[in-house]
């Protein structure tokens, strides 16, 4: 399943080839999907339900954590044109930096989090509200709807 940031060539694709699938069949699907992003190739098919609650529809979490982020920003003053535009580019910033680290992820993040500072403390908040679990539950929910959304079409 492809996703929306494939209409900039940074699409994200997970794909899964069984046994009648030939090699030249192989590479055309990697081949059509890399022109619009990555392509992870799938050991098992159950596993596309999972890349559907990451990345099919991921583009979508994102957006919504930057919709919370620009209106808090109001809230805290800022006009809503600098909200959008600092959050936009704060969202890209950080996903080219992760993109392009050799750390993992929460590395990055703590380094950003300097001790009794003020990253910590939102950290903090949102581990109190377990963010965590509300991704968890959410992402499989997700994936739970494309299993079932896979029984009603194959009927």
């Amino acid at each position: 399943m492809p996703n929306t940031p494939s209409q900039l060539r940074q699409g994200a694709s997970g794909l899964f080839a069984n046994a009648h699938v030939s090699r030249a069949q192989h590479t055309t699907a990697n081949t059509i999907l890399a022109a619009v992003g990555i392509v992870e190739w799938l050991e098992h098919e159950t596993q596309l339900n999972a890349v559907t609650a990451v990345s099919g529809s991921g583009p979508a979490y994102f957006f919504l954590m930057m919709e919370a982020m620009i209106e808090a920003g109001e809230q805290l003053g800022l006009s809503r044109a600098s909200a959008t535009e600092l959050t936009l580019q704060t969202a890209l910033g950080a996903a080219m930096l992760a993109k392009n680290s050799e750390c993992d992820v929460a590395e990055l993040r703590r380094r950003v989090t300097s001790p009794k500072g003020t990253t910590e403390q939102a950290i903090a908040s949102f581990e109190a509200d377990d963010i965590r679990a509300v991704y968890a539950r959410a992402m499989t929910a997700c994936a739970n709807r494309a299993v079932e959304l896979s029984e009603i079409l194959g009927k």
